[in-house]
């Protein structure tokens, strides 16, 4: 594949350009406007991401410069610049979440979803790794600021706190069981 086709398979295409289009005419001068639009925009793709030429397009239509869409992108945990899998689950790698036991977790899941080349996950400070299939995505964020249930996992954006291995295992066994 060329350079040039993979830019061309990154573009939107004319229904994601007409989607865009609809949210920075809904957004425009709003505060904090750029984080809605690229909210919204994520929300709208199957794979809840934000792919280059998404980015570039938002740039192109809002003329806010690229080099700012791509910061506030990748500042943002909320933002996924990779496709994500059907369910996601997030790991807290806090203070609080670590000492008790958010790494054993993070390792159990990763055995508990086969991903067993992942790397070393324990040890992962920011993490997103989909599995081959697509339907999970591991996730870690730095805190989550729920100290006090800790350790915190978000499992498709509900938060669980006092998690252990077996919760998170019967929380992923049912996740499977829908798909």
């Amino acid at each position: 594949m060329t350079a040039e086709n993979t830019v061309a398979r990154d573009q939107p295409d004319a229904a994601e350009r007409a989607f865009i289009d609809q949210v920075i005419a809904k957004h425009t001068k709003r505060p904090g406007s750029l984080l809605g639009i690229l909210e919204a925009v994520q929300d709208h793709d199957r794979h809840k991401h934000l792919s280059m030429g998404v980015l570039r397009y938002v740039a192109e239509r809002t003329l806010i410069p690229p080099a700012r869409i791509y910061s506030v992108a990748t500042f943002y945990s909320l933002f996924n610049l990779q496709p994500q899998g059907d369910n996601t689950v997030c790991i807290c790698r806090g203070t609080a979440c670590h000492t008790r036991g958010s790494r054993k977790l993070l390792e159990s899941l990763r055995l508990t979803l086969g991903l067993n080349d992942a790397g070393h996950l324990g040890e992962a400070d920011k993490l997103s790794v989909t599995t081959p299939d697509g339907k999970f995505t591991i996730r870690t964020v730095a805190c989550f600021g729920q100290c006090a249930l800790a350790p915190v996992a978000e499992v498709n954006h509900r938060i669980c706190g006092h998690v252990n291995e077996r919760t998170l295992e019967r929380e992923v066994k049912a996740l499977e069981r829908r798909s």
